[in-house]
């Protein structure tokens, strides 16, 4: 069952190691879904990390969050949240204002449109994760979390 990769990238020589074409499974694997999920949220002139700051937002409540905290919680690294925040606000998904007790820290908001928008998205995104991963049983689901979640072991971005 091994060497898909291999053939799949017209790749002559083996790889190095097994954890070189274990490694680069994962990057395919992962820009294969990410692909699939961006075809289904461009629908909505959503993006990835955009409908991750908002799913973020929707389970901080009416209290919101402020920005380092949303970066802190983003599943994939996005270097500059106040610009997506911006592009957020301008299509009126999240509301921003600034702390009272400290005027830096600036909180975001989920907007009713943006719990609107969230809700539309709920179930084609689901169907779309249960479709992505339908050849994997419980069992073999369970067993991937756990080798990803060891595979980044260490990382302080995914431990909090």
């Amino acid at each position: 069952m091994t060497g898909k990769l291999a053939r799949s990238i017209r790749q002559a020589k083996p790889f190095q190691s097994l954890e070189e074409e274990a490694y680069l499974n994962l990057l395919r694997a992962a820009d294969v879904l990410l692909r699939r999920e961006a075809l289904l949220l461009s629908r909505y002139q959503m993006t990835h990390a955009q409908y991750n700051v908002l799913r973020i937002l929707r389970g901080a409540g009416a209290a919101g969050l402020p920005c380092g905290e949303i970066a802190s919680r983003m599943i994939t690294h996005d270097p500059d949240i106040t610009r997506l925040l911006d592009r957020l606000e301008r299509r009126g998904y999240v509301q921003r204002s600034r702390e009272s007790s400290d005027r830096r820290v600036v909180i975001a908001k989920i907007t009713p449109a943006g719990l609107d928008l969230l809700s539309q998205l709920d179930a084609p995104v689901s169907a779309l994760h249960r479709r992505n991963l339908a050849m994997l049983s419980p069992a073999e689901l369970r067993q991937l979390i756990e080798l990803l979640e060891r595979a980044t072991e260490g990382d302080a971005e995914s431990d909090s």
